[in-house]
C-alpha cells in the first residue's frame, strides 16, 4: 500500500494560472500555499528578471533547487513552481519522488494575450522592449519553449488545460483529483 501523498507541484508555462490556481486550491483543500518564484524574490530581495539579469540562470536555477528541496520536506502543500523549474533534471526526480506533479497547460495563444504587455518576463523581456515585435515572434517562441519543455511537463501526474476553463472550474476539477487520488491511501 502507498502513503498518502503530501505535496502538489503546479507546473505549466508561465501565465498558465499556477500563481492563482495555487492558493484557492490550497484553501479549499486546507492545505498551506507557496509560490517558488515570489519565495526566491523573497530571498534575494530582487525580482526575477533581476536575478537572471545580475547573477545569471545558473545561480537562479541553483536557489530554486535548494528552496525546492526544502519544500519537498513540507506536508500537505501546494506548491507554485516557475515555468522552467520542471527542465532540471534533479528538480524532476525530486518532484516525483516527493509528491504528485499537475500541468497546468495553456497554447501558445492564450499564453501570447496574458503575457504581451509583461516586461518581467526574461525571456519575453526583449520582445516587449523593443515595441516592434509582432504577435507572431511572441508565439514562435513561446511555441519552440513549449516544445523544448514537452518531455518534462508530459511527465506530470496529471493534466489540466486551462485555456478556455475558468478558475472555479479548473480548482473543482483539481480538488477531485486530489480527493480521489491524494487525500485517500492508494
Amino acid at each position: 500500500m502507498n502513503s498518502k501523498v503530501e505535496r502538489l507541484y503546479l507546473t505549466g508555462f508561465m501565465t498558465s494560472g499556477k500563481s492563482t490556481i495555487g492558493p484557492i486550491l490550497a484553501n479549499v483543500i486546507g492545505w498551506t500555499f507557496k509560490d517558488l518564484d515570489k519565495v526566491i524574490e523573497e530571498v534575494e530581495g530582487k525580482k526575477i528578471v533581476d536575478i537572471f539579469k545580475e547573477d545569471g540562470e545558473e545561480y537562479f536555477r541553483d536557489l530554486e533547487y535548494k528552496l525546492l528541496f526544502e519544500f519537498s520536506g513540507y506536508k500537505d502543500i501546494v506548491l507554485s513552481l516557475g515555468g522552467g523549474t520542471i527542465v532540471n533534471e534533479r528538480n524532476l526526480k525530486l518532484m516525483k519522488s516527493t509528491g504528485k506533479i499537475v500541468y497546468l497547460k495553456s497554447s501558445p495563444e492564450m499564453i501570447y494575450q496574458r503575457i504581451k504587455n509583461k516586461i518581467d518576463r526574461p525571456i519575453f523581456r526583449d520582445l516587449v522592449l523593443s515595441g516592434n515585435a509582432k504577435p507572431q515572434d511572441f508565439i514562435n517562441r513561446i511555441t519552440k519553449l513549449l516544445e523544448e519543455r514537452e518531455r518534462y511537463y508530459s511527465s506530470a501526474d496529471f493534466f489540466i488545460d486551462t485555456d478556455k476553463t475558468r478558475i472555479g472550474i479548473t480548482v473543482d476539477k483539481l480538488e477531485k483529483i486530489i480527493r480521489k487520488h491524494i487525500h485517500e491511501e492508494d
